[in-house]
């Protein structure tokens, strides 16, 4: 009963209070918070004690990385939780699918590991209830008191999601790593009024709508876990008559949300951010990020490995947080190329996404893979488009006075629904 207060206070002060009129107040917010926090939590984590004892300022944060702080994961944490310890737990979980367990009274999760590295996060009753009043407050089409039915497909379930379930918000998981032929039966049976899902379920939903093998009326629909690619947000909205709204959670934290008029939004509301740029021309950055809510596994200067495209455009909405054009996927995946005089040339994952897109808009399913001087392109196109696109590629290439080879092949792979869709991959650095 306490936990429901608590997701009720939040989801209230969310909903209500934590607005902001300009970009100013939003600064002078942020710097007082992330101050009083920094002062709270660097004693109580032996590594960021450890670590700030040595620098001179807490004013300039030093950057970590996903590496360094799962490295320091028993000494991070506040709560004195192993490493060990918290894998058990999560690992156990995963093989059984049940995810109810907890460590010590905190609840374990793991992420998928797309990075390279499988991070571990630690989550708090506080923290849990501070999650489900945000996000509910953030991403309900209707009140709290109006009964919502909300279909989640993820490759895992959390207590982190079971504590939604009440008796005006009724919760259905549906596990990606089982039969996915068997959910469909039960989600026309369940009748949603609230789709959550990576865009890759989104699409394959979207298409059985089409046929007629479910139907589906909904009031919302978040893409969640994964990049979602324009060519699959339209076919989304054109099947189910609705906008597609975003949910950029991870490992490190609840990132983004949209808006009532659809655009993503960083929560600058939760977390503070540094922009580490990339592209300062087409206003690409990699965000640094301090959560102000995680005291059991702090999040302090935690540099994330996204690349994030803003859109300086004011949004509708009237908030002043940083409004994305797009989460692009991971900066490992950015293309890299040497130029005809020996120099390091970057090309973005965007970049080539939106050519193909842009010549072959009915493409459907494809991946390009850079190796070495070679980009090599899985699509199933006629030789007409396979020419079209070989030309424009080239052309591109040429603007940036890169010599690359173009290699076509046919798109067969089936990405499970457990895997994130990445269509951009750079497999040799050089």
């Amino acid at each position: 009963m306490f936990e429901k207060l608590l997701i009720l206070f939040y989801y209230l002060k969310t909903k209500y209070f934590m607005h902001f009129s300009s970009r100013e107040q939003l600064d002078r917010w942020q710097q007082k918070r992330l101050r009083k926090f920094l002062d709270y939590i660097i004693p109580r984590s032996p590594f960021y004690h450890s670590l700030y004892r040595k620098t001179d300022s807490r004013n300039k944060l030093t950057p970590i990385n996903k590496a360094i702080f799962m490295e320091n994961f028993d000494n991070l944490n506040t709560v004195g939780i192993s490493l060990k310890e918290a894998l058990e737990v999560a690992q156990l979980a995963e093989d059984s699918r049940n995810f109810s367990p907890t460590c010590k009274g905190y609840t374990v999760g793991l992420s998928s590991g797309t990075s390279g590295i499988r991070g571990v996060f630690l989550v708090s009753r506080l923290e849990r209830a501070k999650w489900c009043g945000t996000i509910l407050a953030k991403m309900l089409p209707r009140g709290l008191f109006s009964v919502t039915k909300i279909a989640f497909f993820l490759r895992a379930d959390s207590n982190l999601y079971e504590t939604i379930h009440s008796s005006f918000l009724k919760f259905k998981f549906f596990d990606l790593k089982e039969d996915f032929s068997l959910h469909v039966g039960s989600l026309q049976s369940f009748q949603p009024n609230v789709l959550v899902a990576p865009p890759t379920v989104l699409d394959l939903l979207s298409k059985k709508q089409q046929q007629g093998e479910i139907s589906l009326t909904l009031e919302k629909i978040i893409s969640v876990a994964d990049v979602l690619y324009d060519d699959i947000k339209q076919r989304v909205q054109n099947s189910f008559h609705l906008p597609v709204h975003q949910i950029y959670q991870a490992t490190e934290g609840l990132l983004g949300c949209s808006c009532k008029e659809g655009n993503l939004h960083l929560n600058e509301d939760l977390i503070h951010i540094e922009k580490k740029v990339l592209d300062e021309k087409n206003h690409k950055f990699i965000p640094i990020i301090t959560d102000f809510n995680r005291t059991t596994q702090p999040i302090i200067a935690y540099e994330l490995n996204d690349i994030l495209t803003e859109d300086p455009t004011p949004c509708p909405c009237g908030s002043p947080m940083i409004r994305l054009k797009q989460i692009e996927g991971r900066a490992d995946d950015i293309l890299c190329f040497k130029d005809d005089n020996g120099k390091e040339k970057l090309i973005f994952p965007d970049f080539i996404i939106r050519l193909i897109l842009r010549v072959c808009p009915m493409i459907g399913e494809f991946k390009v893979v850079q190796e070495g001087s070679f980009l090599h392109i899985f699509a199933s196109i006629s030789d007409v488009k396979r020419q079209e696109l070989e030309a424009h590629l080239q052309s591109f290439f040429s603007e940036n006075r890169l010599t690359v080879k173009c290699v076509f092949m046919p798109f067969s792979q089936k990405i499970p629904l457990t895997m994130k869709n990445k269509r951009v991959i750079r497999s040799i650095s050089k």
